[in-house]
């Protein structure tokens, strides 16, 4: 489990994220050239598992990482998933 700090920072700028490309788009229908703020870096944001806040192994097609993945498909949850052998 991922400590709760970082799973809040990224909360927050997944809030930032969203409202700095509101503004690239109101910039856009006004014809302004969009200037976005100095510290807004796209670099720093990165996937994370929903269910237990990891950052690596992360599976973008199902939005969790391996072992959540592991998890649900051996219940059924993933639908069209099963183990490649026996």
């Amino acid at each position: 489990m991922a400590r709760k700090a970082l799973i809040v920072k990224q909360e927050k700028l997944a809030k930032r994220r969203q409202h700095i490309y509101e503004m690239q788009k109101e910039a856009k229908a006004k014809g302004v050239a969009f200037v976005p703020p100095k510290d807004w870096r796209p670099t720093k944001f990165y996937n994370r598992c929903g269910t237990s806040g990891k950052v690596r192994s992360y599976m973008r097609d199902f939005g969790v990482s391996r072992q959540a993945f592991r998890r649900y498909a051996r219940e059924g949850i993933v639908m069209g998933i099963r183990k490649s052998s026996r």
